[in-house]
């Protein structure tokens, strides 16, 4: 079976795609259960990657003004990674903001995930924030 690429449905979906954004960028450096999410989860639109009923990628879109909508929370479970499933997330989150007139989308990547959104046709605009004290981000745009 191919892995769909859809909006969460399910409250366990939604329970897995959360649980899948702690693992992969909140546990690794100590952040506890919870420090996923954030105050306006219900305010986005989320997407996941589903395979065998197991949610194995997730990003997430939230419109900051009128033009503007930014990627949060993209992530990849390991064994997947290079299979193009990152990129279907990115396409389906852009494809939601041009449905809703956002001809700019921002995202601050972490210094690893840089070359993946340059070769989606991202660039880099201004070094961003430093999490955790360790993970350099950098601001990158799309128009």
């Amino acid at each position: 079976m191919p892995v769909i690429i859809k909006p969460p449905e399910t409250e366990n979906e939604l329970a897995q795609m959360y649980r899948l954004r702690w693992r992969s960028l909140r546990a690794p450096w100590g952040e506890p259960e919870g420090s996923e999410k954030d105050d306006i989860e219900n305010d986005c639109f989320h997407v996941i990657a589903v395979d065998n009923n197991k949610v194995i990628a997730c990003g997430r879109l939230q419109f900051n003004n009128e033009s503007e909508a930014q990627i949060r929370y993209m992530a990849v479970e390991p064994e997947y990674e290079g299979q193009g499933i990152g990129r279907r997330i990115v396409s389906a989150l852009e494809q939601h903001a041009a449905e809703h007139r956002r001809n700019n989308i921002v995202l601050d990547a972490r210094e690893g995930a840089v070359g993946f959104y340059e070769r989606l046709g991202y660039r880099i605009t201004e070094k961003s924030y430093l999490l955790f004290g360790s993970i350099q981000h950098w601001r990158m745009q799309k128009t």
